[in-house]
């Protein structure tokens, strides 16, 4: 009872800190900022500032010129689990890092002509997960959570169904292999994770990444070879000029240690690493396989045909907590990508993911996901300082979202990663950046939260945020993510379009796969009376189910 009343009063207390317990108090709005310190420059209290601000975006759009031309190299950047609030917090950070309040700062990547918005669900899920979204984006069909590179007439688990090349699907790496294009893929993940493995695989586990998965599985490898199989020994994987990531243990046998004593995963005792090596040299092509920063940087002027690159065992380290020493950045892994495969005249699909956004999220670590998103956009940087706008076209997008939410009423360049400047209604803190669910949950006392600020590891880097419900591992968001393009055809990627179609977009801008093409001369001297035709068949058919 004791506990009941102290409760009540430290409640009316906040309420009374809010103002006059019976005035009148707009319960949805609360009153402005009492600080104003913190704002924007003097300039911004003139409307003139915002005019001009908005001219001159005007301007600056009308003076940009659309690359027609067909896209000789394409650059896929993917952020795992890169949401919308996880977008705008980031951009928060990164501002308030460089001294400013932040909410005005930008990604590079936010100033590409071309926004959209993809929706992320699968066939048979309302949220999505990275292996039927990178099925998606990458392979252009949307399939079932779990399966990679098949279609959703596979059922998860289903070594016959997915074997079968009446359900598999071909990657956009293999559409510019077809074309006599390069291609490679960068992550910070384990190479073989759900969404590199988009670009190769196909498989009806995402989980299958060694033998030893598959035979947990009940299946026979040789019927259903794993993912790192398949990226060694099976096309287009065995094809790829550069693969740069993580995941080492997926090469290598129980019996072997690697380079920084990690034990590999694999039980058929064999080793990829050296059959990747020597099917290069069977090939009689140039090769290399690194395992870390230093050897990287040596070879940037004089690369190999070919380069595995697996710096860490798993997943690569995070950004904030790397070794400087042995772990490369994304930006660096990046621009060693695309130093390799510009060699190719004919152009390149490089796809480079910044997996590590998705599992800081799911562990409820809210700094190092806001970090990894800050590290993937100066590899995006990087890569547009590298390249040709006029013929690369660069497109940035997320797989799915996260439950992190972006809240409160706090006074313009208050702390990102601090608490609301408010109080909840038992007169505890609460985060401005806050999830629904996950590892982050702290017991409530009688109803009272606790104040996570006295937390002795409040605001280390893997510090938790607090969240509604328990969970052993936070969820994915079902929001729709965006999608940011630059260069030649840019402007297809506008509006809101299902996420699959992300894969035929790109395949229009570089006259690769299947469909129409940019630079087809039957498209664009016939396109518009054939679109016309098929558009009348359409409406007359509506018409008469109508009538029906």
């Amino acid at each position: 009872m004791m506990r009941i009343t102290l409760t009540l009063l430290v409640t009316a207390a906040a309420l009374a800190a809010r103002g006059a317990l019976g005035a009148r108090v707009d319960h949805y709005h609360p009153d402005e900022p009492r600080a104003a310190a913190a704002t924007g420059a003097r300039a911004e209290t003139d409307a003139s500032f915002w005019n001009k601000q908005a001219q001159d975006a005007i301007t600056a759009r009308l003076l940009r010129v659309e690359p027609k031309g067909k896209a000789r190299n394409v650059i896929m950047f993917l952020g795992d689990g890169m949401s919308v609030p996880t977008l705008a917090a980031a951009r928060a950070l990164r501002g308030q890092r460089r001294g400013s309040s932040g909410e005005e700062a930008e990604l590079y990547f936010e100033t590409f002509p071309t926004a959209g918005l993809a929706k992320t669900y699968c066939v048979n899920a309302q949220v999505a997960d990275s292996a039927c979204t990178a099925t998606s984006y990458l392979c252009g069909v949307k399939t079932n959570q779990g399966l990679l590179g098949v279609t959703a007439a596979v059922r998860r688990g289903d070594c016959e169904a997915a074997r079968d090349s009446a359900n598999q699907v071909e990657s956009i790496a293999e559409w510019a292999l077809a074309d006599g294009r390069d291609a490679g893929i960068v992550t910070t993940t384990r190479i073989t994770h759900a969404s590199p493995a988009g670009a190769f695989a196909k498989s009806g586990n995402r989980n299958w990444e060694t033998d030893a998965d598959v035979r947990d599985a009940g299946h026979d490898p040789a019927t259903c070879p794993d993912i790192t199989h398949q990226l060694v020994h099976m096309h287009p994987g065995n094809k790829f000029k550069v693969i740069l990531g993580g995941g080492r243990r997926t090469f290598l046998p129980t019996t072997v240690t690697d380079e920084e004593g990690g034990r590999g995963r694999r039980t058929d005792g064999r080793n990829l690493i050296e059959e990747w090596q020597q099917d290069k040299e069977s090939r009689n092509v140039t090769y290399k396989y690194i395992w870390n920063r230093r050897e990287l940087m040596e070879l940037n002027d004089n690369p190999p045909e070919y380069l595995l690159g697996l710096f860490e065992s798993t997943h690569l380290q995070y950004h904030m907590e790397g070794d400087v020493e042995t772990e490369p950045t994304l930006a660096e892994l990046t621009e060693t990508a695309i130093k390799m495969l510009s060699r190719n005249e004919k152009g390149f699909f490089l796809f480079v993911e910044g997996g590590r956004i998705d599992h800081a999220h799911h562990d409820n670590m809210v700094e190092l996901s806001l970090d990894e998103t800050i590290e993937m956009d100066a590899a995006v940087a990087r890569a547009a300082a590298l390249l040709d706008e006029q013929d690369t076209l660069i497109v940035v997008t997320a797989d799915h979202a996260h439950v992190m939410s972006y809240n409160g009423y706090s006074n313009r360049g208050h702390d990102i990663l601090g608490p609301n400047r408010e109080v909840d209604l038992s007169g505890v803190p609460y985060m401005t950046l806050s999830y629904t669910n996950g590892p982050g949950f702290r017991p409530h006392m009688e109803g009272v939260r606790p104040d996570v600020t006295k937390e002795e590891s409040y605001r280390t880097p893997r510090w938790k945020t607090h969240v509604d419900a328990p969970l052993e591992s936070e969820t994915h968001g079902g929001d729709d993510v965006a999608v940011f393009a630059r260069g030649p055809h840019h402007s297809l990627f506008t509006g809101l379009y299902e996420q699959h179609q992300v894969a035929h977009l790109i395949g229009y801008a570089a006259c690769i796969g299947p469909g129409l093409h940019a630079c087809s001369a039957a498209h664009s001297s016939a396109a518009p009376a054939s679109l016309a035709l098929a558009l009348a068949a359409a409406l007359f058919v509506s018409f008469l189910s109508r009538r029906s």
